[in-house]
């Protein structure tokens, strides 16, 4: 089952850039599977900005013309390698930035109403993690929960940790 966590950053442009790259580390180690993960924020004029961690252009494009190639090269020889190569890409392409992978930007958007110019949000979707350790990585990150589909008691010890103070590492 997925969980959602979504966290706001008040007065910290890149604390949802740096804690998802927290995750990310926690993903190389095994600790979390994440799904999918979208940054917030809002310029000075007022415009939302979703920053997807999937690239769903790219994706696509490589996707397409991988296939427009291989179609390309059995019907119509060299000539449909490019055709198709080139086709696909685009098709591709625009088949990536029409979709929605992960968590509907919709939510997201009626969500972030609180972000603010100074401010960030992150929105992550959980396939799986290891709580405690999860936990124990986001404290001292600064950030407020919006939603979450976690239990109530994880979700008030995973608020906690994130506005407590840092760790302070020890020497070495």
């Amino acid at each position: 089952m997925n969980t959602l966590i979504a966290v706001i950053y008040k007065h910290q442009e890149d604390a949802a850039a740096k804690t998802l790259a927290r995750l990310q580390d926690l993903q190389r180690e095994y600790l979390i599977a994440l799904e999918d993960a979208v940054i917030v924020r809002r310029n000075a004029d007022g415009k939302l900005h979703l920053q997807q961690s999937v690239n769903l252009i790219s994706a696509g494009a490589a996707t397409g013309a991988f296939w427009g190639l291989l179609v390309g090269v059995i019907f119509a020889g060299p000539l449909g390698l490019a055709v198709g190569g080139l086709g696909g890409a685009g098709l591709g392409a625009l088949a990536g930035r029409q979709s929605d992978y992960g968590i509907d930007d919709a939510f997201i958007r009626e969500l972030s109403v609180e972000v603010e110019p100074c401010c960030s949000a992150l929105f992550v979707l959980v396939r799986s993690m290891t709580t405690d350790k999860v936990i124990a990585e986001l404290e001292g990150t600064g950030g407020r929960l919006l939603k979450t589909s976690l239990p109530s008691d994880i979700e008030a010890r995973l608020q906690q940790a994130l506005v407590s103070a840092a760790p302070v590492p020890a020497p070495h």
